[in-house]
């Protein structure tokens, strides 16, 4: 395990298996300007890269002690081939022993690595499959060396552990057919009823984060200040006609030039995500929201993408889920459930955890009480 500097980050990850753009350096760059400190650190085996990991450290200075006290977050990573057994004891001793040196409270990993696929106990669960049982082992196997190394399951997850996958290898006629007919029907209607897609600029931040807004008070989920959208778009706009490297796109959709819905897609290694997503109450039964996704799936697919994700399925596959609403929508649009392992941490302290593991939530539950507060403000300057 060493420290990478040079700036070839991104090709550098593209070499892995399955990369994701949460460890890219332009996440890195935004997390930075955050309170994160972006520590990039890869794996050799000879002359051969076999890991990398975009770790992200946040200093805790608290006063009286003289402790260094920090966390680390790799979001999902450490990229690897979780397969091989001896990198991954080799990826997770590393891990343990940089978190002591550095005097952790926790480092949490984020492995994008497969549990299972399909809803639990319906038909579409994957049980048989050779190739998927076969990835689905691999995660177990992840699972129980975890645990018996000191690893928890987190109960902070930060990202969603469930998704919604979208095959994009068929041409579009065999995509649209893998959608329910309501959703091909809505799609339809939308454009019938005169809805138009276009790209955004930075000229429509403004009005965009107003939709944001207005969006997250009616549905109910905190979000950040106008300053870190900013701050994603101008290091993530495109600038490059290398689809591979990282970029996101806005997608908007007008009735008669009215903004009436919008999404935010990021680009990266063949896969496209959906990352978020607002509307107005105007126009809804146009349907334009399911008109974006599909335009986001056609320009995914031009860009080379062979998986749209659509960024999130409920953690609990019920009606009492918070994400049960959008999942419905999202399951619509002809995907696979795909149920990854989540976040572990590891904590070379126990009492340091369990006090932050304590308190961190209350302040949270307050910040996000103070930043719902502030967003509504923002709507009525």
């Amino acid at each position: 395990m060493k420290p990478y500097t040079a700036s070839t980050w991104n090709t550098l990850i593209t070499q892995l298996p399955n990369p994701h753009f949460l460890q890219t350096r332009e996440w890195a760059q935004v997390k930075e300007k955050y309170g994160w400190q972006p520590m990039p650190h890869v794996w050799y085996e000879g002359e051969k890269l076999v890991a990398a990991a975009m770790i992200l450290k946040r200093a805790l200075p608290i006063r009286g002690f003289a402790a260094r006290l920090s966390v680390f977050y790799i979001p999902k990573g450490p990229i690897m081939d979780w397969e091989n057994e001896s990198l991954r004891k080799r990826v997770l001793s590393d891990l343990q022993k940089f978190a002591k040196k550095e005097g952790a409270i926790f480092i949490k990993i984020d492995p994008d690595v497969v549990l299972g696929t399909g809803i639990p106990e319906k038909e579409d669960e994957t049980t048989s499959q050779k190739d998927a049982r076969r990835v689905i082992s691999i995660g177990e196997k992840l699972q129980s060396a975890l645990t018996k190394r000191g690893w928890r399951y987190s109960d902070d997850q930060i990202q969603f552990r469930n998704t919604v996958l979208v095959d994009l290898q068929e041409d579009e006629e065999e995509i649209l057919m893998r959608m329910k007919s309501k959703t091909r029907y809505n799609i339809r209607l939308s454009s019938r009823k005169g809805v138009a897609v276009r790209v955004g600029t930075s000229e429509d931040w403004g009005m965009l984060y107003k939709m944001y807004a207005e969006t997250s008070v009616r549905d109910g989920f905190a979000i950040r200040d106008e300053n870190y959208y900013r701050t994603v778009w101008q290091l993530f706009r495109p600038q490059t006609s290398d689809f591979r490297l990282p970029l996101a796109e806005l997608l908007i959709a007008e009735v008669d030039g009215e903004p009436v819905a919008a999404i935010f897609v990021f680009y990266f290694a063949e896969r496209a995500y959906y990352v978020y997503g607002m509307s107005t109450t105007n126009h809804r039964n146009k349907m334009p929201t399911y008109l974006l996704q599909w335009e986001a799936m056609k320009r995914a697919k031009e860009r080379g993408c062979t998986v749209y994700d659509l960024w999130g399925a409920p953690e609990i596959f019920d009606e009492s889920d918070d994400m049960w609403g959008v999942f419905r929508f999202k399951s619509g649009l002809g995907g696979e459930v795909v149920r990854t392992l989540g976040a572990w941490d590891y904590a070379p302290n126990p009492l340091w955890y369990k006090l932050y593991t304590e308190l961190i939530p209350r302040v949270l539950d307050v910040m996000r009480s103070f930043g719902k507060k502030k967003t509504k403000e923002s709507i009525n300057r």
